[in-house]
């Protein structure tokens, strides 16, 4: 039997170490979140306790364990359309505003996790194209996230039953998607090909990603520190083409981190756009 409980120090160690690795700050007695993600490595790395495991993540000494520790504490729930509002935005709004430069639009998603994000994206921009056939110019989007796990399930595209029920209604589980021919269902080719999923941690440079017409960054942010935060929604404005647009999750507020950014209501809705 491997021991399960971590002392307030080891938990203090790691939760320095996890900030210094990818900016999420645990806070206090967070403990059992710890002791939830991080268990399942310690029987898998033959280890005999999560003492064990956290010394050896934090000392360095396993580089592979060091990064299935940041994997398992970064990996979200996600759902499919989160929050509706920003996806009519994007359609409604977003799309023909970036269609009338003519030139190709291209859209972040900043932390993909499964793949709900980017792909809910897709799915919008095939339903927009189709009710406004000629109106789009190219399209892409580059879809982010620091777990390497993650990115392997968003490039294979094949979710179950629960998952695809979590916000994704039956006309676009139809539209979408396709029998895998393992219980799963996976996503057409036609929303795939939008898609390329890159590594990426939000605290390092961007630069190699190009430049961006839209930006989503939603329920990310509220895992940072707020140096964290300033720095990284001062780097994405650097990402922006102008005129450019910033999406958040629906509890963020850039107020006191960015003065980058203008406010926009789009009712329902706030998103940002990028001061001139």
């Amino acid at each position: 039997m491997t021991a399960i409980t971590i002392s307030d120090q080891e938990y203090r160690d790691f939760s320095r170490f996890l900030e210094s690795q990818c900016g999420i700050v645990l806070g206090d007695s967070k403990q059992y979140l710890v002791r939830s993600r991080l268990s399942p490595l310690v029987s898998k790395n033959g280890l005999t306790s999560l003492s064990h495991l956290l010394r050896d993540v934090v000392s360095g000494r396993n580089r592979e364990l060091r990064i299935a520790a940041v994997d398992a504490m970064t990996t979200n729930e996600t759902l499919w359309f989160r929050d509706n509002y920003p996806f009519t935005v994007l359609s409604d709004k977003l799309l023909p505003e970036m269609a009338a430069n003519k030139r190709p639009i291209k859209i972040w998603s900043a932390a993909s996790s499964s793949g709900q994000e980017p792909y809910s994206m897709a799915m919008t921009i095939l339903e927009t194209q189709a009710k406004k056939p000629g109106m789009l110019p190219n399209v892409s989007i580059t879809a982010t996230d620091i777990s390497n796990t993650m990115l392997d399930v968003c490039r294979l595209g094949e979710y179950d039953n629960l998952a695809l029920g979590r916000g994704l209604s039956p006309e676009r589980r139809r539209a979408f998607f396709e029998d895998a021919k393992n219980g799963k269902m996976k996503i057409k080719d036609s929303a795939k090909r939008l898609v390329n999923f890159r590594p990426q941690n939000l605290m390092d440079s961007y630069a190699l990603l190009g430049k961006f017409d839209i930006i989503f960054c939603r329920n990310v942010l509220i895992y940072f520190s707020p140096e964290m935060k300033s720095q990284v929604l001062n780097q994405m404005a650097r990402s922006l083409n102008p005129g450019g647009y910033l999406l958040l999750g629906a509890s963020e507020s850039l107020t006191g981190l960015t003065d980058k950014f203008e406010m926009v209501r789009c009712n329902p809705g706030i998103i940002y756009k990028l001061k001139p």
